[in-house]
């Protein structure tokens, strides 16, 4: 069992990739924003979200005992659950404005793609410049701690697209 957890904990082994795993680990949060929208319905992404927060939780706390560390680089399912959330602001102006389900290609279009890379981007320097109270969430317990940070980030990457973007 603990094998599958440090897998999972590691997102499916890039975070064991020597250099910048919780970029690597963005990027399989970037393939799970895509996983959530193909369920092409607000329940599916909203529970995938919340859900893949729990698990990421439960299973970053494990990896933690394991590993015997306190929130190491390679523990990268936080970011990898997390970076849905940047995109919560988008996804919604984009159902109220066509009151359907937005396709991928919205998001992934050849006049949007820059979007996905500014707010892939802004992720990554709030979860490594980690602005108050950031940087204090990570003193939590456990699996609280490792994760509540990356989802801190990824709300502050909500906030400054609402601002710039709507």
């Amino acid at each position: 069992m603990d094998g599958l957890i440090l897998w999972l904990a590691h997102g499916f082994g890039v975070g064991r990739i020597p250099w910048a795993p919780g970029t690597f680990g963005s990027l399989i949060g970037v393939l799970w924003f895509v996983i959530l929208l193909s369920t092409q319905n607000i329940w599916g992404f909203v529970g995938g979200m919340i859900g893949g927060v729990i698990a990421s939780v439960w299973i970053c706390g494990k990896a933690e005992v394991i590993l015997k560390q306190r929130d190491p680089g390679s523990i990268v399912l936080d970011e990898v659950c997390a970076v849905p959330i940047c995109f919560i602001p988008w996804v919604v102006t984009e159902c109220l404005r066509k009151g359907t389900w937005p396709p991928l290609e919205t998001f992934f279009g050849a006049k949007t793609w820059y979007i996905v890379a500014i707010l892939f981007v802004l992720f990554r320097i709030f979860d490594i410049l980690k602005p108050p109270p950031v940087r204090q969430s990570q003193r939590l317990h456990g699996g609280w701690g490792v994760v509540t940070d990356d989802v801190l980030a990824a709300l502050y990457v909500c906030a400054l697209s609402l601002v710039v973007f709507h």
